[in-house]
């Protein structure tokens, strides 16, 4: 979609030639676009940080495993 002209299917529609209502929605659907960008962005952040608390985990148990049977 382009701020001048968005299409639908297959036809082009200038957005300033829009009535107030259908202004308001394409305004609606951009934000939406936007907050659901922002929270891909925040998930990749947080499952990467779940991987590391993960890995620590799994190397903190396998670390005391090892001292347990040389012990």
């Amino acid at each position: 979609m382009s701020e001048n002209i968005i299409t639908i299917d297959g036809k082009a529609y200038k957005t300033e030639d829009m009535d107030e209502k259908q202004t308001y929605l394409i305004n609606q659907i951009r934000a939406c676009q936007q907050k659901a960008q922002n929270i891909r962005f925040e998930f990749d952040q947080v499952q990467a940080a779940q991987n590391v608390f993960v890995n620590e985990l799994i190397k903190s148990v396998q670390t005391e495993k090892v001292q347990a049977e040389v012990g």
